[in-house]
């Protein structure tokens, strides 16, 4: 028997979570939902997913359009075994009452705050404190970042400290309000949130973190520097990496310099829609001084917490023990390995 899933916001993440889950041999969308029709709407019914207003007053918009839909969200609650809520940030607080009344699971993104979900989720770091959990948050595409690459380095070598700069596009590709078109906005808010995140998973670590807001689209860049508790070289540390899961080492002497490039590359690789889910790491770029770790990794925001809310349904719904063996089902299933 399959886990049945909704999705409550059917736009940038959402959509491609509908479709990591759809790839899966053990769950299937039962419905998403969307405010208003759209070409998402569209998209939805294009690819099979029962199509859902969010709310009853949306229904008349979907009626004028001639766009036929299965209910409101209500409806799909009654359907669904666990909701995947892909809201913009803030609104999941707005909705868990509802999931709640409905005895439905729920799993938010990194928009809401860590209190409101009760436990913030990581495949590779803290797969199990999830674990038949009724709501999780999976973390933010950055604190996703930061985790794929410093746990491993935290179970390889120890982690004493880590600083990280984060370089942040404005806005996604289709949106059309974001970061100011030419200028450079810094967080003046410090440390940045980010790292305060990443302690959600990883407990205790020693992180700070600053960012700035850049005119561009296409993905996220961090420069890091952590203080190990061990001297390494700059292979030990690579050879860690290729060894971790949605992990991607790229160089700058293949002609990938810049996060344009890396975006090139993924659709040269095939990958859905054009996606890295993988974080991306110069392995060129990579330097050590003594204990000290100095590199450079680009996200790809719109995708890579997308294979974490289908290892996050495995654990609430206890379908897969070893979080190593949920990751490999998972990316196989969706084209990463």
């Amino acid at each position: 028997m399959k886990v049945k899933v909704g999705i409550n916001g059917y736009g940038t993440i959402g959509k491609r979570v509908a479709w990591a889950v759809n790839k899966q041999d053990d769950m299937e969308i039962v419905g998403v939902t969307k405010t208003r029709p759209s070409y998402e709407s569209s998209t939805a019914l294009r690819e099979g997913h029962p199509l859902y207003a969010a709310h009853a007053e949306d229904q008349e918009n979907f009626d004028k359009a001639g766009v036929k839909t299965q209910g409101t969200l209500d409806d799909l609650l009654g359907k669904a075994d666990v909701i995947v809520d892909c809201t913009p940030g803030g609104f999941g607080e707005k909705y868990r009452p509802i999931y709640e009344k409905a005895g439905v699971k729920c799993i938010f993104q990194g928009g809401e705050a860590h209190e409101m979900a009760g436990v913030s989720f990581n495949a590779l770091a803290n797969y199990h404190e999830a674990w038949g959990a009724p709501s999780v948050r999976v973390v933010s595409c950055n604190t996703t970042g930061l985790v794929r690459t410093l746990f491993p380095l935290q179970q390889a070598f120890g982690v004493q400290k880590v600083f990280a700069s984060l370089v942040r596009r404005a806005a996604d590709p289709a949106d059309k309000k974001g970061g100011a078109l030419n200028a450079v906005e810094p967080s003046l808010k410090l440390p940045t949130h980010h790292g305060p995140d990443v302690k959600t998973i990883m407990h205790g670590l020693d992180i700070q973190t600053m960012a700035v807001v850049t005119p561009t689209t296409l993905m996220h860049v961090h420069c890091i520097v952590a203080e190990l508790k061990s001297t390494v070289t700059e292979k030990d540390v690579l050879d860690t990496w290729s060894s971790s899961p949605r992990v991607k080492l790229i160089s700058g002497k293949d002609g990938v310099k810049n996060t344009g490039q890396i975006m090139e590359l993924a659709k040269d690789l095939g990958r859905a829609r054009g996606d890295l889910m993988d974080i991306a790491v110069w392995k060129d770029g990579v330097k050590v001084v003594g204990n000290t770790l100095y590199y450079y990794q680009a996200i790809h925001q719109e995708s890579d917490v997308v294979p974490e809310n289908v290892d996050c349904i495995r654990s609430m719904m206890k379908l897969e023990k070893d979080n190593l063996a949920s990751i490999e089902r998972t990316d196989k299933a969706i084209g990463l390995r």
